[in-house]
């Protein structure tokens, strides 16, 4: 039959990115207590076309992700994007998965146990010279507690949910949940998917006690992961969702150990989490 991809275009003009998005598909995923953690991702897969073609073959694509059945993990993305880019003959390759990730979590007082979801982002992206590039991304909600309403009000001080975000490059393996605690701290409180009433008033005075702005926030979490050693790049915002206004407040931090060329590349097209 007539391939009308492999026609030729006269144009000559690449395409930076073609390819499929939100396909939803089985991952699995490491889990830092149960061995393993079995979800569902949102996957994004394109490929630089080159001027000389009409278009991409997306269906291979399709049958990609169907040869792999769900192994799609941090340790075996190189392999598939390399596949990608062979069998679409492309120079550079781009493969995103967001899910939903699910750690056991404990209440502060009443210690009853529940599932807390988070979002976690795997980004990868590979180049005809196999140089590759793996990008981390974690969303948390948190609450946050505004510093000037505390000041100024002579009882009580807005505060709202919020959703912290880090994206990570690192020359090791990291785990997410790790990645979690440690954000979480930069926050006025934790957030719990149970509470009991004992909670409650716990984790409002401690809210209390630790009010942050948005600027707050995201200078907490860069102050960590600038000491980590392993961390080659980062980028953290967050999004509060302001109670007392009509609009939302937000911050973001970026800083480089070393700006490598093949994370450069990826970052030009680098797809995060969508606007809260």
């Amino acid at each position: 039959m007539i391939d009308v991809q492999n026609f030729s275009d006269k144009r000559n003009i690449s395409v930076d990115q073609v390819g499929i998005w939100d396909v939803e598909y089985p991952v699995t995923v490491k889990d830092k207590t149960a061995g393993l953690q079995q979800t569902v991702a949102k996957i994004d897969m394109t490929v630089q076309l080159l001027p000389e073609f009409k278009g991409t073959h997306m269906s291979r694509m399709i049958e990609i992700l169907n040869s792999v059945r769900g192994e799609i993990t941090m340790a075996n993305m190189p392999v598939i994007l390399s596949d990608i880019r062979k069998k679409l003959a492309s120079p550079q390759a781009m493969m995103a998965m967001r899910f939903p990730y699910f750690i056991e979590k404990i209440s502060p007082v009443s210690k009853l146990k529940s599932l807390f979801p988070v979002s976690v982002l795997f980004s990868g992206f590979s180049d005809h010279t196999d140089g590759y590039n793996f990008i981390l991304g974690v969303r948390v909600p948190v609450t946050s507690l505004c510093p000037c309403s505390k000041e100024i009000s002579e009882y009580g001080a807005h505060n709202q949910r919020s959703y912290l975000t880090i994206y990570l490059k690192f020359s090791d393996f990291i785990w997410i949940e790790d990645v979690v605690e440690a954000i979480q701290k930069c926050a006025s409180c934790e957030v719990y998917p149970l509470l009991k009433r004992n909670d409650e008033k716990f984790v409002t005075e401690a809210a209390y006690s630790k009010p942050v702005f948005a600027e707050d926030i995201v200078r907490n979490v860069a102050e960590i992961f600038e000491k980590m050693d392993n961390i080659e790049w980062f980028m953290t915002e967050t999004l509060h969702l302001e109670s007392i206004h009509t609009h939302n407040a937000y911050a973001r931090i970026e800083r480089f150990r070393e700006k490598q060329t093949v994370l450069l590349e990826h970052l030009r097209m680098f797809k995060g989490f969508p606007r809260v």
